[in-house]
This record gives structure tokens, sequence and C-alpha cells, in this order.
């Protein structure tokens, strides 16, 4: 459901006029860069998850993708904050984006100007109302996930999506909800939007950065959470029949949230339903997210609150 203002570029514009030139450099070569961001709804109000983190890692990506940043991280967060304000939102999915604008065409694109803009709008859960509890059926794609000396995987680069349009796409096609893909060595990497999770007679794995993975920030929120509950993570280079003999397996996303997987290439994953771990874990992130339970790491920052960012 869209808001009824977008930030751009310093003010904020009506919904309907936050439009982009048919010549933005971004729209011929997918030269943005952009983060998902989500706003939980708290008693105090509603309330950023790691916005500074996000902020950072926008920032990162335009870094590797040569994209030059007229605006601070600070100036980022408040137009951010302020957005959420504006739009009177209680609870909300926000979606900076970093891009070239128009000036130039042709591959070089550094003479264009960068554009900002800071959407918001209401977004439920990614794969489904039902996938928090339920799972979620999935497939190995038969699209690899970018080579390291491809493209960047620590990224956000709008360019880079259409291959996870790709995987997303043919599983949807093939009836699944989500496909995963392997790296270009055969090993799991990610999910067309998520991070994964492989847990096996009590021990959590994770592909490491070697496996062309975003660094999500999610996957990093859950490997405190696990931490917290008393299980270490093992950073491993998984074999895909790893997914198939696995007790329990989800994934996690800004979108995704955390979202168990029941079945991979129909083969059902443990009991075929959420998992003790899993369910945990949730467990911790949604008491943290909606304001039920102490805000230990200092990941949430209230809107209406005149309070320093803090994400780490």
């Amino acid at each position: 459901m869209p808001a009824e203002f977008i930030w751009k570029n310093g003010e904020f514009v009506a919904w309907e006029n936050a439009t982009v030139h048919v010549t933005a450099h971004a729209l011929h070569y997918g030269s943005s860069v952009f983060e998902g961001v989500r706003a939980y709804a708290t008693p105090q109000g509603p309330a950023v998850f790691r916005l500074q983190p996000h902020t950072q890692r926008l920032l990162n990506s335009a870094k590797i993708a040569r994209v030059d940043v007229p605006y601070t991280a600070e100036q980022i967060n408040e137009a951010i904050l302020s957005t959420v304000r504006k739009n009177g939102h209680d609870a909300c999915y926000i979606r900076p984006l970093l891009y070239r604008g128009a000036n130039k065409l042709g591959v070089e694109g550094r003479q264009n100007p960068t554009e900002l803009v800071i959407i918001t709008m209401e977004w439920g859960r990614y794969l489904g109302a039902e996938a928090i509890e339920q799972g979620v059926d999935v497939q190995v794609s038969s699209w690899r996930r970018i080579a390291p000396d491809t493209y960047s995987s620590l990224a956000k680069i709008g360019g880079q999506y259409v291959n996870s349009q790709f995987i997303t796409m043919e599983a949807h096609d093939n009836g699944f909800n989500e496909g995963i893909a392997l790296d270009i060595y055969g090993n799991v990497s990610e999910g067309a939007g998520e991070n994964i999770f492989v847990i096996l007679n009590g021990v959590v794995y994770t592909p490491g950065i070697g496996s062309s993975i975003l660094m999500g920030i999610t996957r990093d929120t859950v490997i405190t959470l696990l931490s917290d509950l008393g299980y270490p993570v093992r950073y491993e280079s998984l074999s895909r029949d790893m997914l198939y003999i696995a007790d329990e397996i989800f994934m996690t996303g800004t979108a995704a949230e955390i979202t168990p997987v029941r079945s991979v290439d129909r083969i059902k994953v443990g009991a075929g339903k959420r998992g003790p771990i899993t369910q945990a874990v949730q467990e911790q992130f949604f008491a943290i997210t909606s304001g039920q339970a102490p805000d230990r790491h200092n990941w949430l920052t209230q809107v209406h609150q005149a309070q320093p960012v803090s994400g780490d």
C-alpha cells in the first residue's frame, strides 16, 4: 500500500509525482544501490530496526559501485525517520534508493547526477502471512549466484538483482515460494533475497562470505540471537545435499524476516514444519522488534523520540 509522500532529493513530493526521467542512467544500466529497512510498531510508536547498519551498507554499496553520495549518513538517517513520521506509519517497509539520474547515456555514468529517494509503504510478510509459522517450499535454482570476480555480492546494486529475478521467477513458475542459488563451486549460497541457515544435529550452519552472499543485517541479527540462546554458528561451505538431510532450515532478510523452510526440491525438511531452534530465534526477534522484550542490543530507533541512532 503506497504512502502519501516520498522523500526525493531533500524534499517531500506526492507519491504520484516522484518520477524519473526516461534517460536516467539507472534505468538503462542498473546503476542504483538500495536498502530494505523495516519500522516496527512498538508501545512507544514506530521504531526503525537497525537503521545505522542499513545506512552504512547503503553507503558501502555506493562506494563499491562508484556512485557519489551527496549526503552524510546522519542526513540519510534523519531523512528516513522524517519520511516515516510524515506518512504517519505505525509500521512500514522503507526503501532508500540512490541512483544515477539523467544526463548522458553510455556505460560510463559518473558524469550523471546522483539522486536519492526514500520510499515507505505498508508491506506484510514477504513470503506470505502464513510462512512465518508454516514455512515455505523452495527449490534449488538452476541459476547460480554471481561469481566473485563478476559482480560484488557485498553490495546491493540494482543491476545485480536481475540474477535474483531469474531465481525467483523460475521458482514461481515451478510452483515453489522461493529459490535457493548455489555458488559457482556448487555450494549453497543464498536465496533470491534471503540468507540461509541450516541446522543439523543441533548445530547451526550458514554459508560464509566466500559463497557470494550478501552480508545480511537480519543474518547478523540472527547470529547474535543464536549466540544469546547458546547456539554458536559455524560458517561452512554447504553442499546441496545438506539441505536434504537438515533438521531445520530458515531464511533471513529484511523482507522475509525469519522464515522457516519446510521442503527443498519437494523433499521434506525435518518434520516438514517450523523447528524448535527456528521458533526460538523467531520469538526473540519478534519480541524485541515489537517492543515486548528489552532492546538489549540497541537495535531500535524510535521515530518520534530524539534519540541517537544506534544499531550495533
